[in-house]
């Protein structure tokens, strides 16, 4: 909470400028897709990636659009399938395992491209989540006039004080001491995550392997419900969803009973966002609050976009079966799929659209 609040104060203090630059970058949402899709495949968690863009969004001055991060959400939830396919290659070695492991980690990518190619679009025609994400924040933060406060800002600010204090006797430069706050507040975002994380990974390993394995042979509804809970438990659904492969891969269970678990791992982990938003204060503070309801409305849509109806379901799962085979026969196009398509392209466009600018 500490990272998320200095990250503010510290684009506050850099000035107009910078952001502005940032700002008509991501004006392009495509290009604010790919700036959230490659900050999360580098940072390889999209907790890092949501936390930080709740704390551009909250900002007490310059704030980020609401409208030009909402892409980058979009963005990261798609960056953030990365991990379980990079653990399917762990399997490489053996054939059929690796064809079972590599389609269960895929169906997680094919399922959140399919909701971004819909809801993407569909946002940018309507504002359908922005709106009901603000009007979502302003009841749950604003009653009857009262402006939201979060109760934790004198805690904040005092934490920060010791920080700000050392970076300035450091730096000495204003414009210095605001970059050393940013870099310092992103550690620390990192940090924090990453060791909750493993701590939660620690308490809750066996806990989490039981919950799961209990959830494989019951409803769609159950096991969407196991998702959430495993992945709000630790934080991570990069734990969750890197936890099915290896049983996939072992014959333990199948990609369709492994798909809905997955979509309720990708719904547990925008209780992340939601708790970053705690952590804002200012007149910005709604702002942050309504983007992390993005996040989560964004992945509640997709699910009932494409969960639901048998027809719309099959196709992420089809997908990843075709694309399981043709990496099966080649190993070379599975390590090309992670290299290009998390990597090499986000990064290709981002350094063509900065150049043509």
């Amino acid at each position: 909470m500490v990272g998320v609040n200095g990250l503010g104060d510290g684009f506050k203090a850099l000035g107009q400028g910078l952001l502005d630059s940032f700002f008509r970058a991501t004006e392009n949402p495509f290009m604010g897709l790919m700036v959230g899709l490659l900050a999360t495949t580098l940072v390889q968690s999209s907790s890092v990636t949501t936390s930080l863009i709740v704390g551009l969004v909250a900002a007490p001055e310059n704030p980020l659009p609401i409208a030009n991060a909402i892409p980058m959400v979009m963005g990261a939830n798609i960056g953030t399938t990365v991990t379980n396919t990079i653990v399917s290659l762990a399997h490489m070695g053996r054939k059929e395992e690796f064809r079972r492991a590599f389609a269960v980690a895929t169906c997680h990518d094919f399922f959140n491209y399919l909701s971004v190619l819909v809801l993407l679009p569909l946002e940018l025609l309507t504002g359908y989540l922005r709106k009901t994400a603000t009007w979502l924040a302003g009841y749950l933060t604003g009653l009857g006039g009262v402006t939201y406060d979060s109760p934790l800002k004198g805690l904040l600010k005092a934490a920060q004080k010791p920080i700000k204090g050392v970076l300035h006797s450091v730096f000495g430069s204003e414009h210095l001491a605001a970059i050393g706050l940013i870099v310092v507040s992103v550690a620390l975002i990192f940090t924090a995550l990453m060791l909750l994380v493993r701590v939660m990974r620690r308490v809750m390993d066996t806990r989490v392997e039981a919950i799961v394995s209990r959830g494989l042979h019951r409803s769609a509804l159950y096991a969407i419900l196991v998702g959430m809970l495993v992945t709000a438990l630790v934080q991570s659904s990069s734990i969750t969803t890197s936890l099915l492969v290896p049983l996939a891969g072992a014959g333990l269970l199948t990609l369709p009973q492994a798909f809905p678990i997955t979509i309720g791992a990708n719904i547990g982990t925008t209780v992340t966002a939601l708790l970053a938003a705690l952590a804002v204060t200012g007149p910005n503070a709604q702002a942050g609050v309504t983007i992390a309801l993005v996040h989560l409305l964004f992945n509640l849509s997709g699910t009932l976009l494409i969960y639901p109806t048998p027809a719309i379901r099959r196709i992420p799962l089809d997908a990843a079966r075709a694309l399981a085979d043709v990496a099966a026969k080649s190993r070379v196009w599975a390590l090309l799929y992670v290299a290009l398509l998390f990597y090499g392209l986000p990064a290709l466009l981002t350094v063509v659209h900065e150049f043509m600018q």
